[in-house]
């Protein structure tokens, strides 16, 4: 991430700045999947690992927050060099942070080999997790470039209001990560995904109404709060998943999320940016929101996801013992201990 920085500084042409972009890409997902995953050990208690990647991704949120409004007011008033500068300093130094705080010393494999990344592919319940994290993120990356066109046409707004414009869905993502991380294990994190979903969808296609970029600042808060809500939801539920599932081995499985998280911020651009150009921004910001909505229902599989072997219990009245089987694992003890109680 800090040589791709540097190169987004002083690239001039479309080659090297496309190299750039695919070098940040590499960089990134490095970074994303390797921390999500090591969450997902670290803290196996699934409401202690929600809470931990809730602010996990309000660090994401942050940088959101932080983005748009610094670099366009420096790019306005600086020039395109600088932020650029800044931020291959600020990679540089967390580098420096993760090798003295973290302390890698060697490479130690994981304990149990992981369940194949295809595998976890045609999990039904991991790809309307995915799907969710694709389609919720989607929208927002539909707006990226398109927003800021419209706005300069149909408002005639200066460069540094463009990156302003997004401040208030980084604000509300950052709370809405904050809020949810601990509160979607309370409040069921299908309903808070889906609740997510559903607000996205409305929000976004009360976008093109606003007249000024006051009037951008509703729906645009609402945009950032639901999709906090469907990101601080499916992510920990992906590692509960895994759990439940499959092998507890979080690499490939946040591999999943991050490709879908990339999806997202692909193809919304891309696919976006031609809609646009074709039949205008409004029926664009219309047509993302109606998926976004009725993909919302799906989340209603999670909220009950079976696992991969059901706990087959076997009581014997004579002996007053229960064995269990789970996950192909043998146990055997008094009824009266509540030591073995927990398997039930």
């Amino acid at each position: 991430m800090f040589l791709s920085t540097i190169m987004f500084a002083f690239s001039s042409s479309y080659t090297l700045l496309f190299l750039a972009r695919s070098l940040q890409g590499v960089g990134s997902s490095c970074s994303s999947v390797a921390g999500m995953g090591m969450l997902a050990s670290v803290y196996t208690d699934d409401e202690e690992r929600g809470h931990a990647i809730g602010i996990a991704l309000g660090g994401l949120a942050l940088g959101v927050l932080v983005g748009p409004p610094f670099g366009s007011v420096m790019y306005d008033f600086v020039g395109k060099t600088a932020p650029f500068l800044v931020l291959a300093f600020l990679a540089l130094f967390d580098g420096a942070l993760q090798l003295f705080v973290l302390q890698p010393t060697k490479v130690e494999p994981e304990s149990q080999k992981g369940t194949p990344l295809f595998t976890l592919m045609k999990d039904p319940y991991i790809l309307i997790a995915a799907g969710a994290i694709c389609f919720g993120n989607m929208a927002i990356a539909m707006m990226e470039p398109t927003l800021p066109i419209w706005m300069m046409e149909t408002m005639c707004t200066r460069k540094w209001q463009l990156g302003i414009a997004f401040l208030p869905a980084s604000i509300s993502y950052l709370i809405g990560t904050n809020i949810f991380g601990s509160l979607a294990h309370k409040m069921g994190r299908w309903l808070c995904a889906l609740i997510g979903m559903v607000v996205v969808g409305f929000s976004v296609i009360c976008v093109p109404f606003a007249r000024d970029i006051y009037g951008l600042i509703l729906p645009n808060f609402g945009v950032g709060f639901a999709i906090g809500m469907v990101d601080s939801s499916m992510m920990p539920i992906m590692g509960y998943l895994v759990d439940l599932r499959h092998v507890s081995v979080y690499g490939s499985v946040y591999a999943i999320a991050d490709v879908a998280f990339c999806m997202g911020f692909a193809l919304g651009p891309s696919i976006g940016g031609s809609i646009a150009e074709s039949i205008g921004f409004p029926w664009l910001m219309t047509i993302i929101g109606v998926v976004d909505i009725f993909f919302a229902p799906l989340c209603i599989f999670l909220k009950n996801p079976p696992g991969q072997e059901e706990k087959i219990v076997s009581f014997d009245p004579k002996f007053k013992t229960r064995s269990y089987t789970t996950q192909g694992t043998y146990y055997q003890g008094d009824d009266m201990d509540p030591e073995y109680d927990d398997y039930d």
